[in-house]
């Protein structure tokens, strides 16, 4: 039904009518499915927290007063809450106000509806969050790398904010934010916002975010770390015994930043900071603005996975700035940003290293829509999340498929246009959040123009709305992964580890070449491969892991150890799944999965709990 309409919605691409329809229509395309708030009516401008952060509960508490605009002067304010303990609620400061919460819906939480007057400016609630808010992750100092203090962080995407902050959970609605976070004295507080760079003795810290963000983007952290300035607007944050390492490894961030303004415009959020967290955190990086939560896991000692803050950064303009109103919308974040994240890593390292990346890439996206089949409507660009979790949409067809879409249309219409209308649509559509409909009538208007051969020739119909990848999609090709490919092939027909010419090989053909060996190999190939190249004790984490699929996949038991090490210390979902996957295709690998999972559970984010639990049932 929904694809029906949007392809009433545009037609053919190249001929987008104004009329009394299309308003509805949008309107319809705004609502986010996955929020009870009511934004046409009231819409929340700015949040004040005040809140206390207690490791020995594992809770946050204290209050939240948030601005309102009661735009249709309604009585009622509706928000998002999940698993939040509400006290009391006042209106306009002083004056008692009488709530409800309605009863838990799947994956939404409860609803908070707040009697309110017309009049009213803001609604100030008291509350405190449960010990198992999904957002929060309390761990304690055995937890850490430092082994000496706990650690606090938020992971607020897609929905979790709702369950440590009550407010309109949509990334349709953007609001400034301040806070004052009071924490144990030997701990700094972090957030995505103005941050301070040195520990406070009194362990109270204030917060200033004056650019409106969507709640996903709420970040918090609390933990021992301190600081590593590159410039006069970037550095890293970490814990101490990580900090030098992390600050060795990010060092190109500044020139990140400078290529990033050169291609896209000025970076519109005053610093750009990273934060190097704990293991368990589960995904490889998150765009909080500001400051940049990101995994130790991309720590390899020879900068080779800090394509992932570029990443991160390019979120500074995809994202952040131009946001996907609801999660349907999802690929407008993310394929942008990893089409973004590319330029960035070709402007600073070249051509041939971006080519690789984008290989990788395409062989992941592809593995992809096979898992979840070349028809299925969630190979879709646009999706049809209601009723679901909106983290089902977090993969790589909105990341992959919008990355190669928008690589489509660069071929269709030569770097230099496209570039110049990227620039115009960040600044154009700049702190907002606008949905995959006002993206379609914004490259209708700058790029199609009414030329229909090459609306067809953009196909953006099948792009968004089929399934798989369209015929257009543009191939590309690396001679340096083809030279790890041949090196494969050889061993595979017989060469031993020794012949495999290795010389300047970087993350990347290592990647590929494991990528490359045939599913099957013998126990002796395995050892020769380890023997000689030491993959079993790698501290890259990304062929780490890449390796132990193969070894879990062929029974290669030297490697069991090592497996078990993994999947306890590291709580990245992007390894985790796929080593628990291959685990589980045999009845005694599926009982080890179990074992493994009843210790190294308690160490991982609810993120990356959530889709073990489902694998393991």
């Amino acid at each position: 039904m929904l694809k029906s309409i949007f392809i009433l919605s545009i037609a053919v691409l190249a001929i987008i009518s104004c009329n009394p329809k299309q308003s509805k229509q949008e309107e319809a395309m705004r609502k986010d499915d996955h929020s009870f708030s009511h934004p046409d009516e009231v819409i929340v401008d700015h949040i004040n927290l005040d809140l206390k952060v207690d490791f020995s509960k594992k809770q946050l508490f204290g209050y939240a007063t948030l601005e309102i605009n009661n735009i249709k002067g309604v009585t009622t304010l509706h928000l998002d809450t999940k698993d939040l303990d509400i006290d009391s609620v006042w209106i306009d400061d002083a004056t008692p106000t009488t709530f409800e919460l309605k009863p838990e819906v799947k994956y939404l939480g409860k609803e908070l509806i707040v009697k309110i007057t017309p009049e009213t400016n803001s609604v100030k609630i008291k509350y405190a969050t449960s010990p198992a808010a999904a957002a929060l992750q309390w761990l304690g100092p055995s937890q850490t790398a430092g082994k000496l203090q706990p650690f606090l962080f938020t992971q607020s995407q897609a929905i979790l904010a709702r369950t440590w902050i009550p407010l309109q959970d949509s990334p349709g609605v953007r609001f400034t934010y301040t806070a004052t976070i009071q924490c144990p004295t030997n701990l700094m507080a972090l957030m995505s916002a103005e941050n301070d760079t040195i520990l406070h003795d009194d362990g109270i810290y204030k917060f200033n975010m004056p650019q409106r963000i969507p709640s996903y983007l709420m970040a918090l952290t609390v933990g021992d770390v301190r600081f590593h300035k590159y410039d006069q607007r970037s550095g890293v944050y970490a814990e101490p015994i990580t900090l030098e390492k992390a600050a060795y490894e990010f060092a190109d961030m500044p020139k990140m930043i400078s290529a990033a303004e050169e291609l896209y415009g000025p970076y519109a959020w005053g610093r750009y900071d990273v934060i190097v967290l704990p293991p368990s955190f589960p995904f490889g990086g998150m765009e909080n603005p500001r400051l940049t939560f990101a995994t130790p896991t991309i720590i390899a000692g020879d900068r080779s996975l800090v394509s992932l803050i570029a990443h991160e950064l390019a979120h500074s303009w995809s994202g952040n700035l131009v946001t996907n109103a609801t999660w349907n919308d999802f690929w407008l974040n993310e394929g942008f940003t990893v089409y973004f994240e590319a330029r960035i890593m070709e402007k600073l390292y070249g051509k041939d290293y971006a080519d690789m990346l984008t290989v990788l890439s395409k062989g992941e996206l592809d593995s992809t829509i096979k898992e979840l089949g070349a028809n299925s409507p969630d190979t879709h660009l646009y999706l049809n999340l209601k009723d679901r979790d909106p983290d089902d949409g977090m993969n790589d067809i909105a990341y992959e498929k919008g990355r190669f879409f928008l690589t489509t249309i660069e071929q269709a219409i030569g770097r230099e246009k496209w570039d110049k209308f990227l620039n115009n649509y960040f600044k154009a559509n700049a702190f907002k959040s606008i949905t995959t409909a006002d993206f379609i009538e914004y490259l209708n208007e700058e790029i199609i123009n009414g030329n229909t051969e090459l609306a067809k020739k953009i196909d953006a119909q099948a792009w968004i709305y089929g399934p798989g990848l369209p015929p257009n999609c543009v191939q590309i090709t690396s001679s340096e992964l083809d030279s790890a490919a041949k090196e494969a092939l050889d061993f595979s027909n017989g060469t031993t580890a020794k012949n495999i010419i290795t010389t300047d090989w970087t993350t990347h053909h290592w990647l590929y070449f494991l990528r490359k060996l045939p599913e099957k190999l013998s126990n002796e190939q395995l050892k020769d491969l380890d023997k000689t190249f030491h993959l079993t004790e790698s501290g890259n984490n990304e062929i780490l892991c890449e390796w132990l699929q193969i070894c879990i996949v062929n029974n290669y038991t030297d490697a069991d150890k090592a497996v078990e090490e993994f999947l306890t210390h590291v709580g990245r979902r992007k390894f985790v799944k796929p080593l628990f996957t291959a685990l589980i295709t045999t009845p005694q690998g599926k009982a080890k999965a179990k074992q493994i999972y009843k210790s190294a559970r308690p160490g991982y984010h609810t993120v990356t709990t959530a889709t073990i639990d489902e694998m393991l049932k």
